[in-house]
């Protein structure tokens, strides 16, 4: 595909995926094309550049991909919260609700401290319960989220809602 074409042509809508009733939005297109991903990393990080982040806490797993990216990019450290058990060291827990189900993200008791300033950044928003376990697992540190980013956003669902007082960034909206 052309890089004349819009960013949410390198997205690919797979109907009941992972389960039936669910319509998952496929960024591996977009990952595959340098120039689109590029793209897109500039769009998450633009609105995010003055908040003088310490950190990304990327989400498990598409969270990685990005928030790598912007971390990079912003010049800090980065921080992946990971489903249960993946972590060597003690951890802080926060489970969640899925869009289809549930389950947990975990970070390291280390992982950030008081006087942090962490972005939170993940591939696709839906329910919001990822988001807001990640933004309650940064603050159990001390530290401060100071803004959600992601590539997309499900605005059907009441993802917005569930993160409270904290900026949410998306760049295609569905």
């Amino acid at each position: 595909m052309a890089m004349n074409a819009p960013l949410s042509s390198f997205v690919r809508d797979v109907p009941d995926f992972p389960k039936a009733g669910i319509l998952f939005r496929d960024i591996t297109p977009l990952l595959a094309n340098a120039e689109a991903f590029a793209i897109a990393v500039e769009a998450m990080v633009e609105p995010v550049l003055t908040l003088q982040s310490t950190h990304v806490l990327g989400l498990e797993s598409r969270g990685f991909i990005f928030g790598s990216a912007l971390a990079q990019r912003l010049g800090v450290g980065f921080v992946p919260a990971r489903k249960p058990g993946k972590l060597p060291m003690a951890t802080h827990r926060q489970s969640y609700g899925l869009e289809y189900g549930s389950d947990a993200l975990e970070i390291h008791t280390d992982a950030f401290g008081p006087g942090d300033r962490v972005l939170i950044v993940d591939d696709v928003m839906a329910t919001g319960g990822t988001a807001a376990a990640a933004q309650r697992l940064v603050r159990t540190t001390g530290a401060q989220p100071v803004a959600l980013t992601v590539f997309i956003e499900l605005t059907s669902l009441p993802g917005r809602e569930k993160v409270e007082g904290l900026p949410v960034f998306s760049v295609l909206r569905y």
